[in-house]
């Protein structure tokens, strides 16, 4: 078994992590231990290797490909995501959120280096240098966690959960399932402690978050903006529709231990995979929350809040081209009326989603539909004429906003459009992009909400803006709740 070590991970610090069992690690790297073949995460029980018979590496995919099979007993394939995959603007951020969303079994590497705009050499030597793995190995990984997901959460016979994971055969699948598990698909059935679902094609999942995390909050945030017919929220449950590689979704969200119970009815399971990683987008599970509490947590104005409420998150998006009209039909009006103007859209250009469900039938509108029935909106002339510029720029791809885009140049392509300005830009950014250092400047409640902590004048809460850098996004989303306290007690 090779002895690499990953150079990129400092390896005293990581070392102090495993001994002192630091779930805050979990997901940022791996432990693989070489006496006994297997790879943890940083907060496994088990008893502390030493030193020489340890390896650190960024990925459960580079553990893999050098033979280590996954702990049993603290699961590592599901502990939270890494917080730079969700935000980083780099080659590999941007392969890392495309391959998650299954885009090489969809395309395979061709179509992802393709997306990339650059050569299969290229990427291959980009994620072997950086993370120990190569494009197949990661989506190699990916597809090992969705089958044991589907082995342990739904009755499916084996030969449709290979299909579903996107193995290309069963003996590709049993083969993967006993290198990364060591054991047969059967005996991870037989050992796993949930009940099967009562009908294929209906999975519920637990999404872990890393600690600390607010999930009733979060999904108030998104109950708030709820369009009708798209989204639903009631009694602290967010359900909406989902659009898929393969076809139609519902998801179901609510708040669990340490994350959010997660219900999802798929058109195709092997959208599953992709599924879950726009869920995972949408809540910002993997944020660097104690990251975040160290900077702002004695920051000027949001510190208290930020004290209050550490577990606060930056609510994403499923869909960026959605995010982003959204985003402009909510310039300058309140939540209620940017919520009013989404369900005249969508009432005038919806499709109806292919999985019944009473209270989320319609998809949002494509941004081809978008585009057409702008006209209809009860909206400002200059409005409806840029929801008419940015859905057809997003139709034709002169704006794209999905996880493979580079995010300074997707918010540059905005800026370039009539209409939209830096608080629609920073806006998208926060919640389509998840830049954590995103600002939607001059936003009106922001303004506010600093004025209520003595800090007035553009200039002077500008600077103050400043102190809060690399985490301005999450300082936004403390101020909004701030606000939004203070209007349902007047």
């Amino acid at each position: 078994m090779t002895t690499v070590v990953d150079r990129t991970l400092d390896f005293d610090r990581c070392y102090r992590a495993l001994a002192s069992r630091d779930a805050r690690f979990d997901g940022w790297f791996v432990v693989a231990v070489v006496t006994t073949g297997i790879y943890c995460r940083p907060s496994c029980p088990a008893i502390l290797p030493r030193r020489e018979n340890v390896r650190f590496l960024r990925t459960a995919a580079a553990a893999q490909r050098r033979g280590f099979r996954a702990c049993m007993r603290c699961r590592p394939d599901a502990s939270p995501g890494s917080p730079e995959w969700d935000s980083r603007v780099d080659v590999v951020g941007r392969a890392m959120r495309l391959i998650a969303d299954g885009v090489i079994d969809r395309d395979g590497v061709a179509g992802l280096a393709q997306r990339l705009g650059y050569s299969r050499r290229q990427l291959q030597r980009h994620l072997n240098n950086e993370l120990g793995a190569g494009p197949l190995a990661i989506a190699r990984a990916h597809r090992a966690q969705t089958a044991r997901l589907l082995v342990e959460s739904t009755d499916l016979p084996l030969s449709q959960v290979a299909f579903a994971a996107g193995f290309g055969s069963t003996r590709q699948f049993n083969a993967t399932v006993r290198e990364v598990f060591a054991c047969t698909p059967g005996e991870l059935r037989v050992r796993a402690r949930s009940a099967p679902s009562s009908a294929s094609g209906e999975l519920t999942l637990h999404l872990p978050a890393r600690q600390p995390f607010d999930g009733p909050a979060l999904l108030e945030f998104l109950g708030a903006r709820a369009i009708p017919g798209v989204e639903h929220y009631a009694d602290g449950v967010y359900k909406r529709t989902l659009r898929l590689p393969r076809g139609s979704g519902v998801v179901t969200l609510a708040p669990g231990a340490a994350g959010l119970r997660c219900g999802l009815r798929l058109e195709d399971l092997r959208d599953l995979g992709p599924a879950i990683q726009r869920c995972r987008r949408l809540a910002d599970l993997d944020a660097d929350a104690p990251g975040i509490v160290d900077v702002l947590g004695d920051a000027p104005v949001v510190g208290p809040l930020t004290q209050a409420s550490p577990g606060r998150r930056v609510p994403g998006t499923v869909d960026g081209a959605e995010l982003a009209i959204r985003a402009v039909l909510g310039q300058q009006v309140t939540v209620a009326a940017a919520r009013a103007l989404a369900g005249e859209l969508t009432a005038a250009a919806a499709d109806a989603a292919m999985l019944a469900d009473p209270h989320v039938p319609l998809h949002f509108p494509t941004p081809a539909a978008a585009r057409d029935a702008s006209s209809v909106l009860r909206a400002p002339a200059s409005r409806r004429q840029t929801v008419h510029r940015l859905a057809t720029a997003l139709d034709n791809g002169a704006v794209t906003l999905d996880g493979g885009c580079d995010p300074r140049e997707a918010v540059d392509q905005l800026g370039a459009i009539g209409g939209i300005g830096p608080w629609t830009t920073g806006y998208v950014a926060m919640r389509a992009l998840a830049d954590p250092d995103a600002y939607p400047a001059g936003d009106a409640a922001l303004r506010r909400a600093l004025a209520d902590g003595g800090v007035t004048g553009r200039d002077a809460q500008a600077r103050l803006a400043e102190r809060w850098r690399p985490w301005r996004a999450y300082a936004a989303i403390h101020l909004w709740a701030h606000r939004a306290r203070g209007a349902d007690r007047q």
